[in-house]
């Protein structure tokens, strides 16, 4: 039997506070970078890094890599869902420029998108095509996944067997919080279950 762990940690705070973001590429903040430096303790180690390209999840990753000499691969697959006209607003800048729409996609993501956005289905997709290849590629090792809040809900989506709209609706995920998924590889299939959520 071959097992895997995967540690997902969402990115900290960017720079510019609470805002939808999607494909825009803002840093991390100071607070940000405090956030991801105090979630990683001082002893952890990992076989291989995986990080969203963006600037808010491969900075911080490529300095852990350098820091404790682990390799590291920016996974083009883990970007965030794209917000479409939403990007750079706030939620309360959104709750004034379209009303009830928000909270229906909040509700129900798959049939009230953004205007302009990546289709949940679509992204829902793209996360596990990248989660199968990546757990194919790394299997057997301790990974560690810097990437996003809709990545981790997705990501969950495929292991939990739940619905997009229930994966987006359903979990929390905070800035720098890590959660763990078990893969293992065994005569009989693959099982694969969430050992720690949102921690």
């Amino acid at each position: 039997m071959t097992t895997t762990f995967f540690d997902l940690i969402r990115h900290g705070e960017p720079a510019g506070g609470h805002k939808y973001r999607g494909h825009r590429d803002d840093p991390l903040s100071e607070v940000g970078w405090q956030q991801m430096r105090d979630a990683i303790g001082q002893h952890e180690q990992w076989d291989h890094i995986l990080t969203s390209p963006l600037l808010r999840c491969r900075e911080f990753a490529c300095e852990l890599s350098e820091q404790r000499n682990i390799p590291v691969t920016v996974a083009e697959g883990f970007k965030e869902i794209s917000f479409g006209d939403w990007e750079g607003k706030t939620r309360e800048q959104v709750a004034r420029e379209y009303g009830d729409h928000q909270a229906d996609f909040w509700r129900d993501a798959e049939n009230f998108p953004p205007p302009n956005a990546e289709a949940i289905q679509d992204f829902h997709h793209r996360i596990g095509t990248a989660w199968q290849h990546w757990s194919d590629a790394l299997a057997g090792k301790q990974v560690l996944l810097v990437c996003h809040g809709g990545v981790i809900r997705m990501v969950l989506a495929h292991v939990l067997g739940l619905t997009p709209s229930n994966a987006m609706a359903g979990f929390q995920v905070p800035f720098a919080c890590r959660s763990q998924v078990r893969i293992d590889d065994t005569p009989h299939g693959t099982l694969s279950c969430l050992v720690r959520l949102g921690d």
